[in-house]
């Protein structure tokens, strides 16, 4: 593997690492908030899968890297900057409606991209992918459920989702982006460019939307910037520094 080939893999990495470790966040945010017993131990939990796949995308892409770095350092000793999460997963909970909405936008780009990278010409990818696709599979199925049962319910919860999907909407382009770093893993067989996952999304969004009774918005302004580090939302910094404290304010503490 070329030395740019590797460097396109770590980035790559970190994409993968920063989605789930950011969203895991997120969720975690609702631990002994949610609307309902039910609802936060199934965040919770969802939260834990996500963060489970974090470690293993950020130790890979650490090892990659080759400069000693862990999936802790990875995780809790980089700035705003150096992650490369989208914009979607950083935006705040809001209400309930505004976190499942989230969730299902993501869910099913993140069950696109694990199925193609199971057949990743990396065998660490695949098998990374592998073990994920199923725990993702499930929250994909649930989070489909939920915006359909809300959204065809009740006038408050319909309204509540409607808003969540106009507002969220615009970030979902950038799920979809394609730059050099794509093109270098798709020529690499290593990861599916995520322009030709769009397709399929769509078909999915237009058939649970249809069911849901919830109306597609048509501008397809996309924010830009999350992927590549050169813009985060302000969410991120006030998430970080959350995330991060323990270790900022006790730097190499272990327990």
């Amino acid at each position: 593997m070329t030395a740019s080939t590797e460097n396109a893999l770590f980035q790559c990495l970190l994409r993968l690492g920063d989605n789930t470790l950011i969203l895991g966040h997120r969720l975690g945010e609702w631990c002994g908030h949610a609307p309902a017993l039910e609802e936060d131990i199934a965040l919770a939990n969802t939260a834990l899968d996500l963060m489970g796949q974090t470690r293993h995308w950020l130790t890979l892409a650490g090892t990659i890297e080759g400069q000693g770095r862990s999936e802790d350092d990875l995780a809790m000793l980089r700035d705003v900057w150096d992650f490369r999460n989208v914009l979607l997963v950083e935006q705040p909970n809001r209400d309930y409606g505004h976190t499942l909405m989230r969730q299902y936008l993501f869910d099913h780009y993140h069950l696109l991209m694990l199925h193609g990278l199971c057949d990743s010409s990396d065998s660490r990818l695949a098998d990374i992918a592998a073990k994920s696709v199923k725990e993702v599979t499930y929250h994909a199925e649930r989070s489909a459920e939920l915006v359909i049962a809300l959204g065809d319910g009740t006038e408050e919860s319909h309204r509540r989702m409607q808003d969540a999907l106009d507002r969220l909407f615009p970030f979902v382009g950038e799920m979809f982006e394609t730059d050099a770093i794509d093109e270098t893993m798709a020529q690499s067989g290593i990861a599916p460019l995520p322009s030709s996952l769009r397709p399929a999304f769509d078909t999915q969004l237009d058939q649970v939307l249809a069911e849901a009774t919830l109306s597609k918005p048509t501008d397809d302004f996309a924010h830009q910037g999350g992927r590549t580090g050169s813009r985060h939302s302000e969410h991120l910094g006030h998430l970080l520094s959350s995330m991060q404290w323990l270790q900022r304010a006790y730097p190499g503490a272990q327990w």
